[in-house]
């Protein structure tokens, strides 16, 4: 439980307060709420993603209608990791619920790292957004506004594409390069959010959590260090964002010098509190966004912020969703935590009730894979919506020309519940990943183009060897004697050779043997077809996929 502790402000705890004094992990009168409220304004004001994202005075009416509605301690203003890739000349690709998607990178199309410049406070949407927060920090003082800045690997990644995984390798000095220019972007962005009235600039870096933690310390800590101090010295808190599998570089991350450190539900929130204890720093997470926020009931969503709180414990924690609010989530979801957040009452009452799960909807994926195509299935929060998503889709279409006819693939968006559902039969515990024919291969990791080709051909190639398998066969002449016997061998050696199949001959002469295939000895000559096919390679089959297969012998 929460240790009740008095900071007055005129007899309140503003919520600003609350933030600050848990960022510095100090001991909370309750838990701070900062629900990362982003597009899901814009759905709150009946608007698109891309008009809310292209108004300062839409953002500041969602923002404030969002204020209203869950109460927050704290709140992002914008929630856009493509402002400064706009602002630099990437090409962007609006939708409808969600951030754009960068789909053109600069310096992959002739431009050179000396060309970019850092932007200024009012290139692109940048001045808009920088608007809308001087708006929101006159009309609410108390509460903590969050300015989200792109990390530097992920912009990094946005201006050269994926080839930027290639050349960490082959041109180390080039990729430092890159990344120094993106820090002093952050650097940039950072200030003019702070003059504007931020009070934590969170820096949201989901790509580095394609790379391990040799490669973060060597491109990704020197740069996020820098940015931090820079954020301190101006008298602000930082908060590392990061989202995906990147249980691997929290430590790392830790020794960045950061305030505090979010994660989503790819990473257990337990270790994240033992690792950022270490360190003497704070965390915020992990509430999950699709199977409880977005497609939960109201009691689901409680149930989940219980035990993220259970988890975390009274110092040092923020209480967030693992990203931002998906575009559609019910807003009764989300205002369930804001009660009891602020009434321990109805969260005492919320945590007796239980949460029933079922089975009921697995899908039955043990025949998955034996259709003639071969499938590649990637399992994603939304291609649109999360960059490391994207870059994982966009590795898949750019190979699977090369197998034309032979692979198909498709996105399954856990934000929807059939895709949850395929995701949870599947096994799969982690976004995004690349399943190939229904087996897990890639996990939260884009794999180079040669890589993932290997794959699939390996896939392939096992697939055609268990066809040529399928069709082994074998036929037996049941004999006690009959001079037919050897005309029916020497037809069935023609039969053979003229269909040019794979089939053995055995001769079966044993009396009890002969009876064993419901033939009596008066009626041999006899001849037994026996086609065998292979039903599990290299697993252990269930007993209700083994009962199916008894079953078509009946």
């Amino acid at each position: 439980m929460y240790k009740k502790v008095t900071v007055k402000r005129d007899g309140i705890v503003t919520g600003k307060e609350r933030v600050k004094k848990a960022f510095h992990s100090e001991a909370v009168d309750r838990v701070p709420w900062v629900p990362f409220v982003g597009c899901h304004a814009g759905a709150l004001l009946g608007v698109s993603a891309e008009e809310f994202l292209k108004s300062d005075k839409l953002i500041v009416e969602g923002v404030t209608k969002a204020i209203e509605l869950y109460r927050p301690d704290g709140i992002p203003v914008a929630f856009d990791l493509q402002i400064e890739a706009e602002a630099l000349g990437c090409g962007l690709v609006w939708a409808e619920e969600n951030p754009p998607a960068v789909v053109k990178h600069p310096l992959v199309n002739g431009v050179s790292i000396e060309d970019l410049r850092i932007p200024n406070a009012e290139e692109g949407r940048i001045g808009l957004v920088l608007d809308a927060t001087r708006s929101l920090r006159k009309a609410h003082p108390d509460i903590a506004l969050y300015g989200l800045i792109t990390g530097p690997f992920t912009l990094a990644l946005h201006l050269l594409g994926t080839d930027i995984f290639m050349k960490m390798f082959d041109e180390v000095a080039y990729v430092g390069k890159l990344l120094n220019f993106c820090k002093d972007v952050c650097v940039a962005m950072s200030r003019y959010y702070i003059e504007a009235g931020c009070d934590v600039i969170a820096m949201v870096d989901p790509m580095t959590s394609q790379i391990g933690p040799d490669q973060f310390t060597q491109f990704v800590t020197p740069y996020a260090t820098e940015i931090f101090e820079s954020i301190r010295s101006q008298n602000a808190l930082s908060s590392f964002f990061v989202c995906g599998h990147a249980q691997q570089n929290i430590a790392v991350m830790a020794e960045c010098k950061c305030d505090n450190i979010s994660i989503d539900e790819n990473i257990p929130l337990d270790y994240v509190r033992d690792e950022c204890e270490k360190h003497g720093i704070s965390y915020g997470g992990n509430l999950q966004l699709t199977s409880v926020l977005l497609l939960g009931e109201p009691i689901d969503a409680q149930k989940n912020a219980i035990a993220c709180m259970e988890i975390a414990g009274d110092t040092g924690f923020i209480l967030a969703p693992g990203c931002d609010l998906p575009y559609a989530v019910p807003q009764d979801n989300i205002a369930a935590i804001t009660e009891i957040v602020h009434d321990e009452y109805k969260r005492q009452v919320a945590a007796q009730a239980a949460c029933q799960t079922s089975d009921d909807d697995r899908l039955d994926l043990n025949e998955y894979g034996k259709a003639d195509k071969m499938i590649v299935d990637i399992i994603t929060l939304d291609s649109e919506a999360c960059a490391p998503c994207q870059y994982m889709v966009d590795a898949v279409k750019r190979v699977t020309p090369e197998f034309e006819g032979i692979v198909e693939w498709r996105e399954h968006k856990i934000k929807y519940r059939e895709s949850l559902v395929f995701m949870t039969s599947l096994m799969v515990h982690n976004v995004p990943t690349i399943c190939i024919d229904g087996e897990i291969v890639f996990v939260s990791r884009i794999p180079p183009k040669d890589e993932l080709i290997a794959a699939i051909q390996k896939r392939i190639n096992a697939k055609f060897r268990l066809r040529i398998q399928q069709r082994k066969a074998s036929v037996y002449i049941l004999d006690s004697g009959c001079d037919k016997t050897e005309q029916i061998e020497e037809n069935l050696q023609t039969a053979i050779s003229e269909l040019g199949v794979d089939v053995n001959i055995e001769k079966i002469t044993d009396t009890q043997t002969i009876q064993s295939y419901g033939v009596a000895p008066s009626q041999t000559p006899a001849v037994v077809v026996a086609k065998y096919q292979v039903k599990s390679l290299g697993r252990l089959p269930e007993v209700v996929a083994i009962k199916e297969w008894l079953k078509d012998l009946q």
